[in-house]
């Protein structure tokens, strides 16, 4: 895989783990009444701690889990299987799926005075899908220093733009209609189904379960 294809795959997993629009419309329902420097500050909390355990995860997940015995076929397996539950979540429940808080842990978020480190950086931005993608991106690079160089410049860039949507969370509230941000959701969630497959496939194949001697 090349830097260019490692980067693509990482930008389009992240993207549909993340959901950048969704996670910034939930964002602003989150933060009902809280002053625009108040939100700022939320926001930039964090997009910074999230970042910080993405590229955790990017740099010695792998390492990790070849500590505990884990092959890199049964970490793609393992991933593609986590990654398409996600998908399908995303495609057949937006409105009830992953991305959405329940009705008490959305009141309870929105009692607490500070909500950047739970639930906004971790799980919401920083979940176990996002985690499990940046691990599986990063086993490809096989300890290239360029390659993962490149993986957590593409985190950066996720983060960045996440972090600007966040900014005009409250206008993309406005202006975006239910409906569109559920055609998103689903279209993104099609996308991350069929790296799921890839993953679950390669991990397959890179067992060697179903070699015949």
């Amino acid at each position: 895989m090349t830097y260019t294809e490692s980067a693509l795959v990482a930008f389009s997993t992240l993207l549909a783990t993340i959901g950048p629009l969704d996670t910034a419309v939930l964002f602003a329902a989150l933060t009902p009444g809280v002053t625009r420097e108040r939100r700022r500050q939320i926001a930039i909390k964090a997009i910074l701690i999230a970042t910080g355990i993405l590229l955790f995860f990017t740099l010695l997940g792998g390492p990790i889990f070849r500590q505990l015995g884990v092959t890199l076929a049964a970490l793609q397996a393992a991933g593609g299987v986590l990654l398409l539950l996600i998908a399908l979540d995303m495609i057949f429940m937006p409105d009830t799926g992953m991305f959405t808080l329940s009705k008490d842990e959305t009141r309870e978020a929105e009692k607490k005075d500070d909500i950047s480190v739970v639930p906004l950086a971790t799980p919401i931005i920083a979940g176990p899908g996002a985690m499990g993608g940046v691990v599986l991106v990063a086993a490809k690079a096989d300890g290239d220093p360029l390659g993962l160089a490149v993986i957590a410049g593409t985190v950066l860039v996720t983060m960045a733009a996440t972090l600007v949507l966040f900014f005009g969370a409250g206008q993309i509230r406005h202006y975006m209609s239910d409906t569109a941000i559920n055609v998103i959701t689903r279209v993104m969630g099609i996308i991350l189904a069929a790296l799921a497959m890839q993953y679950l496939f390669n991990g397959i194949e890179q067992s060697g379960i179903f070699t015949h001697s």
